[in-house]
């Protein structure tokens, strides 16, 4: 099971309130991210916790390239229909190709905000991004979307009276039914302008259902704990949204940009869904 960084690539929201401090020694979702990506804003703790869940998931490094190349695809999908502000929440440790990246060479000019509560993705981030003046870093919990949504940096980047395209990639599968993960997407669908997009992906566990409760255990420890959902929990996420063809697919599927299909991906198949849906 993917360990959950949005966007970007990126890095969960952490839904548990265990990445308020910062603790090397407690797993972090953001840095396993990281280690499975082959990156080295990482830890022993981190890496112990990612080998872990490669025994029970070899394809997890696969899914998350995936999730990526879903990132781009979906970002220069948006830019091309005119989207021009882009919310990225749960957006992890930055990496290559961020939102703001794929945008502007798509739609210079365009803004980004990028949302997280992990304290160490917060402060990387900004160090990163402090010369990027379409870019903005705010701390905020996927949980209290209000709380984002009314942030002052984020009103003042972004002009929700026009088009926002908000990406919640890998994260909410962070979220246990106890947060209404639908009803916190649907405050946050209900608060943008028609003509905006939300873009999610969310692994999928239908295929091989009994390797599900060994990484829930390993995420048990860790700074956001993974929540094991089938494709039938996970549509309806995007209810109330006009799904962009070809709906709700596995990443590789959505719009691909070469007719090959690579071997490797069998492995991904009916593992991680994503879609993009237009607020109406």
């Amino acid at each position: 099971m993917d360990p959950g960084q949005s966007g970007t690539g990126s890095g969960p929201v952490t839904a548990s309130g265990a990445g308020s401090g910062f603790d090397p020694n407690v797993p972090n979702a953001a840095r396993m991210y990281d280690y499975f990506l082959g990156g080295k804003d990482n830890f022993p703790a981190d890496r112990a916790a990612a080998e872990q869940v490669l025994k029970h998931v070899p394809e997890v490094p696969l899914g998350i390239r995936e999730n990526r190349e879903f990132l781009v695809r979906a970002v220069r999908f948006l830019a091309g229909r005119g989207i021009r502000q882009f919310l990225d929440i749960g957006a992890g440790l930055p990496t290559q190709r961020n939102v703001h990246q794929v945008a502007a060479e798509h739609a210079p000019g365009a803004r980004t905000v990028y949302v997280d509560n992990d304290p160490q993705v917060l402060a990387h981030a900004r160090a990163l991004l402090q010369d990027s003046p379409e870019v903005r870093v705010v701390q905020g919990d996927l949980r209290r979307p209000e709380e984002i949504l009314a942030h002052p940096d984020v009103r003042g980047h972004l002009d929700f009276g026009r088009p926002v395209a908000v990406l919640l990639l890998a994260i909410v599968h962070f979220l246990p039914d106890s947060d209404e993960p639908r009803r916190l997407i649907g405050r946050i669908r209900d608060a943008l302008a028609p003509g905006s997009y939300l873009a999610m992906s969310h692994v999928a566990v239908d295929e091989r259902p009994e390797r599900a409760p060994d990484v829930e255990r390993i995420y048990q420890g860790a700074s956001a704990q993974f929540v094991a959902r089938r494709s039938g929990e996970i549509t309806p996420f995007f209810e109330g949204l006009d799904l962009v063809e070809p709906g709700v697919v596995n990443l590789h599927q959505w719009r691909p940009e070469h007719d090959a299909f690579d071997p490797r991906l069998l492995g991904v198949v009916n593992y991680f869904l994503c879609g993009v849906g237009a607020v109406r």
